[in-house]
């Protein structure tokens, strides 16, 4: 998909302000496209742009809650592997349809599984939407096991590039699946780590954003 991936398989757990910051800072840097792998530093859910603040609350039960800059439903976090693309708008698969390069992440997911032992599929038709819970609405290209939903994702797209966020609920996924996901979806592997001024401009953006109530309640 990418002829160049950096990755940054960032090991500090981290809190959902700050996680969403270092995305939104990370798509801003216009570099290659960026897969990060990260980590929650305490149970968490995210939810979408579009979701209101109230049924957010509902689902959280205690848990950290933070309001993501792209689409989707409620996503738990905390026992489940969580990663983000950037793609720069310079990019070639910037010009790809929104809908294309979710299919073809998933498809790469779902690759990655089978090189793990772990049998999916991507979902070919739309169900009814019967919650905001991401996990209980299966939609178009996310990937299942069992007929169960495992694998979803949101998108943002910009002028700057396109911001995918997604989220596997499952256990026991290692190193060797996130080295086969980035290897399937970049034909050249590029490993690095979150910079001084990334994470000086993130912390800044959570803070200043992402942290606020004014964020968090806008819906």
């Amino acid at each position: 998909m990418f002829s160049e991936l950096t990755v940054i398989d960032d090991p500090t757990p981290r809190p959902g302000p700050l996680n969403m910051a270092l995305d939104e800072v990370l798509l801003g840097t216009k570099r290659t496209p960026i897969l990060r792998f990260y980590r929650w530093n305490s149970p968490s859910i995210s939810f979408g742009y579009f979701v209101s603040f109230a049924e957010a609350c509902e689902i959280a039960r205690n848990r950290a809650t933070v309001r993501r800059w792209t689409g989707g439903g409620i996503v738990p976090h905390g026992e489940d592997l969580t990663y983000s693309i950037m793609i720069g708008s310079k990019d070639a698969a910037f010009a790809l349809a929104s809908k294309i390069i979710y299919q073809r992440v998933h498809l790469a997911l779902g690759s990655a599984l089978r090189e793990i032992g772990i049998v999916s599929a991507l979902v070919q038709t739309e169900a009814r939407k019967i919650s905001d819970s991401c996990f209980a609405n299966p939609v178009v290209s996310d990937v299942i096991e069992n007929d169960r939903k495992i694998a979803g994702a949101a998108q943002r797209k910009t002028r700057n590039g396109l911001l995918h966020q997604g989220s596997i609920q499952r256990e026991n996924l290692d190193e060797r699946f996130r080295n086969a996901f980035a290897r399937l979806l970049g034909d050249r592997i590029i490993a690095s780590s979150i910079g001084t001024d990334v994470m000086r401009a993130a912390e800044e953006l959570a803070a200043t954003k992402y942290a606020t109530d004014l964020w968090l309640r806008r819906r």
